[in-house]
C-alpha cells in the first residue's frame, strides 16, 4: 500500500479570436466654377495601401489578466505577423504559441500561470513591406483572488465504464451552485450524470449506471469568472472528452481467494488473488482503477504500518483507494499462496514476476487487460469493513438518492 498520489494535474482554455476592425484611408475633394471661364478641379484617386493594425490582447500594464489561452492573442488587421514571442519574466522562458496560417493571428498553446509577470511582443508588416511592432507587459491573476480545477479523466483517453468526473478545486467553494452550473457532461451513450459534493473542495460527477461501452462523453468546464468564493473567481475554460472502452467488472470474492474477470457481460478469467489478512483486511466495496504503475515502491510507513514492508519494485500496481490500497503483482510470496490464504495489508496481490515485464503472469495479464475506470468489486473480507465513497473514485457505493442529494442543484 502507498498513499494517495496527487490527481494528474491536466487543463487548458479555449481559443477565441479578435477580429478587429479596419482603417480605411480614402481621399475625396472636389471643385467647380460659377459661368463663363470658370474652371473645374479635377478628383484625385487614391492609391494608398491601407495601414495594417497591430493589437495585443491584453494592453500594455494590464493587471489581473486570466490565463486562458483565449486570454492572450495578438492579431494584425490589413498584413501579416512576422513574428510574437510571450515571455515568462519571472523564468525568462519563452511560452509556445500557436500561428494561424493565414498569419493574422496568434495564441499561446497552453495557459499561463497564475501571479506571473509576462511579455508580449508581436511584429508585423503591411501589404507594401512597412513593419510595425507592439509590446505588452502585463501580469496574471493572483493565486490568492484565483481558484483552479484538477480533474480526472486525462482528456482524449479510453477509460472503464466505472469512471467518474472527479474535480478538485484548490480551495474551498462557498457558492458551490455557481460552480456546479458551470459543469456540463454529454454523453452519447445518453446518460445524465450528476454532481455530488463530497467536501467544499471535491466535485464529482456520474449516472445513475455505468457509462455505456464505446460512448463518447465530452465535459465542458466555464468556471472563468465564476464568484465562487467572496473575491475569489474562476479562471478556466476548458473543454474535453473522453471514450468508454468494452466493459471490464472484476469481482474478488475474498471467502474464495479468487477474483472473476468478466468482460462484456461473459466470465472472462479466474485468477487465484491473496487478499487482505484477517488483522489488514481489504476493503468490501465497488471500486475503481484510478491510476496504474507498471513498477512502484510501496512503503509501510506512508501508511501508518509501522516497519513492515518496504518494497521498491512492486510490479503491475494498480490503485483502488486514495488511501494505498491497490491491485498488483507479487513475486516474492509462494505461488501456493494465491488462491488459498489472505496474507497482504490490505492490498489484492496476485502471482507475478519480479521487473514488470512479464504479461503472462496472472498480475502481468490483467495489467495489461485493465482500464482506468475498470470496476473491481470486493466481497466477503473479514475485517475489511466498507470502502468509502470519497476514498477514491469509488462513489458507486452511494445509491443513487444519496448521491443526487448531494448535488447543489437538486
Amino acid at each position: 500500500m502507498i498513499p494517495n498520489s496527487r490527481p494528474r494535474i491536466r487543463w487548458a482554455v479555449l481559443l477565441a479570436l479578435l477580429t478587429v476592425g479596419a482603417l480605411a484611408l480614402a481621399a475625396c475633394s472636389t471643385g467647380s466654377g460659377g459661368g463663363s471661364g470658370g474652371t473645374k478641379t479635377p478628383q484625385p484617386t487614391s492609391t494608398s495601401t491601407p495601414r495594417a493594425r497591430l493589437t495585443t490582447t491584453p494592453g500594455d500594464g494590464a493587471k489581473n489578466v486570466g490565463i486562458n489561452t483565449g486570454d492572450i492573442r495578438a492579431a494584425v488587421q490589413n498584413g501579416t505577423l512576422t513574428s510574437v514571442t510571450l515571455t515568462n519574466q519571472n523564468t525568462g522562458k519563452a511560452v509556445a504559441g500557436a500561428m494561424a496560417a493565414s498569419k493574422v493571428s496568434w495564441r499561446p498553446e497552453k495557459g499561463l500561470e497564475r501571479g506571473t509577470p509576462y511579455v508580449l511582443t508581436a511584429k508585423a508588416k503591411d501589404p507594401g513591406g512597412k513593419t510595425l511592432a507592439k509590446i505588452a507587459h502585463f501580469t496574471t491573476v493572483s493565486e490568492g483572488n484565483s481558484v483552479i480545477a484538477f480533474f480526472t479523466p486525462e482528456p482524449d483517453t479510453k477509460v472503464g465504464v466505472g469512471m467518474e468526473v472527479s474535480f478538485n478545486l484548490d480551495k474551498p467553494v462557498k457558492n458551490e451552485k455557481a460552480v456546479e452550473s458551470a459543469v456540463t457532461i454529454t454523453s452519447s451513450g445518453g446518460e445524465h450524470a450528476v454532481g455530488h459534493w463530497f467536501n467544499p473542495q471535491r466535485l464529482d460527477f456520474r449516472p445513475k449506471e455505468y457509462w455505456t461501452p464505446g460512448s463518447v462523453v465530452k465535459v465542458r468546464l466555464k468556471l472563468a469568472g465564476v464568484k465562487v468564493s467572496p473575491g475569489v473567481y474562476g479562471v478556466q475554460d476548458k473543454t474535453f472528452s473522453f471514450t468508454v472502452g468494452r466493459s471490464q467488472i472484476s469481482t474478488v470474492d475474498a471467502a474464495k481467494q479468487s477474483m472473476t474477470v468478466v468482460r462484456d457481460g461473459s466470465p472472462l478469467k479466474t485468477i487465484p488473488v491473496s487478499s487482505g489478512s484477517p488483522s489488514h483486511g481489504t476493503y468490501n466495496g465497488t471500486m475503481v482503477i484510478s491510476e496504474k504503475y507498471q513498477q512502484t515502491k510501496m512503503d509501510s510507513t506512508t501508511v501508518g504500518l509501522g516497519s513492515e514492508y518496504n518494497i521498491p519494485d512492486v510490479p503491475h500496481a494498480q490503485r483502488l483507494t486514495r488511501s494505498g490500497t491497490f491491485i498488483h503483482g507479487n513475486y516474492w510470496a509462494a505461488p501456493s499462496t494465491f488462491g488459498s490464504q489472505a496474507t497482504s495489508h490490505g492490498c489484492v496481490g496476485m502471482r507475478d514476476a519480479q521487473g514488470g515485464t512479464d504479461t503472462s503472469t496472472p498480475a502481468g495479464w490483467f495489467y495489461s487487460n485493465s482500464l482506468i475506470g475498470d470496476v473491481v468489486i470486493v466481497k466477503n473480507s473479514a475485517g475489511g469493513g466498507q470502502v468509502a465513497p470519497d476514498n477514491g473514485i469509488n462513489g458507486w457505493n452511494l445509491p443513487w438518492d444519496k448521491w443526487t442529494a448531494g448535488s447543489a442543484l437538486k
